[in-house]
């Protein structure tokens, strides 16, 4: 029996087999959770292609989080092929080129709202508008949400407004875990170290933490080696981080940490 067998799963950000999310999804069937997926306007069709290299995927949902009301739809169709959420993988992320390697008195804050509204605030629509499924969990501890992050504790070189987005995702996160903590629903943030995907080639300067990564790390850092947060994500998805919320959980070799 897998550490995931009767879990019912939704998984954001599946867009390449290359992403995250990709990995995530694989592992979690692979100990024997039900998962469904979800895409974004064109991407979805993208999303449906992919998720045939994962086998037996049981739904894919489209899921706008600028759009409430595509939103509450996901949840009424989760809840009508579901009944229930154990747990929910928050992988979605998105800034404007004006946010990213220009500094930061280039964008306009119309391009930082969006980034906001992608990158950070989603995680509350979408903790907020499942909660009821989630509350119905049936999984050992309660249900799990896990969002994938990337250290907000520094300034990072060319990363910019997003690195102000996933400064505030975890603040959220925190804030989420003491509202919804109560309903036995845990909150946590999973800050990976960077993996080459094709979201990754968009940011500009990436190369910079590629070639720095692994020397900073006491680890080392492989970055085509996703394998890691896939498991990590496993075992915050799972019971055996029953007791764990609020917390940011750093999957990047020990570079975060070092001077």
């Amino acid at each position: 029996m897998g550490l995931l067998t009767n879990h019912r799963i939704l998984i954001t950000g599946v867009l390449t087999d290359d992403s995250l999310a990709f990995g995530i999804a694989k592992r979690a069937l692979e100990e024997g959770a039900t998962i469904a997926l979800s895409g974004a306007g064109r991407g979805t069709s993208i999303t449906r292609r992919t998720a045939r290299k994962l086998g037996d995927v049981g739904e894919i949902i489209e899921l706008d989080v600028t759009d409430p009301a595509q939103i509450a739809e996901a949840a009424i169709e989760l809840d009508r092929r579901f009944g229930r959420l154990d747990g929910l993988v928050h992988a979605i992320g998105y800034a404007p080129q004006t946010c990213l390697g220009s500094g930061m008195f280039v964008a306009p804050f119309e391009d930082v709202a969006i980034a906001m509204q992608i990158s950070t605030y989603s995680l509350a629509a979408l903790v907020g508008a499942f909660r009821p499924l989630l509350q119905k969990s049936e999984a050992s501890g309660g249900a799990s949400v896990v969002s994938l992050d990337f250290d907000g504790s520094r300034a990072y070189p060319k990363y910019d407004w997003m690195g102000v987005m996933k400064a505030g995702l975890e603040s959220l996160g925190r804030y989420l875990a003491r509202e919804v903590g109560p309903d036995k629903i845990r909150v946590n943030m999973l800050a990976a170290g960077p993996i080459r995907t094709v979201a990754a080639k968009s940011i500009p300067g990436f190369a910079l933490f590629e070639d720095t990564w692994a020397e900073r790390a006491p680890l080392g850092w492989d970055v085509y080696d996703s394998s890691a947060v896939a498991d990590t994500a496993i075992a915050l998805l799972s019971p055996l981080f029953r007791g764990t919320t609020a917390s940011v959980i750093h999957v990047d070799g020990g570079a975060h940490a070092m001077g």
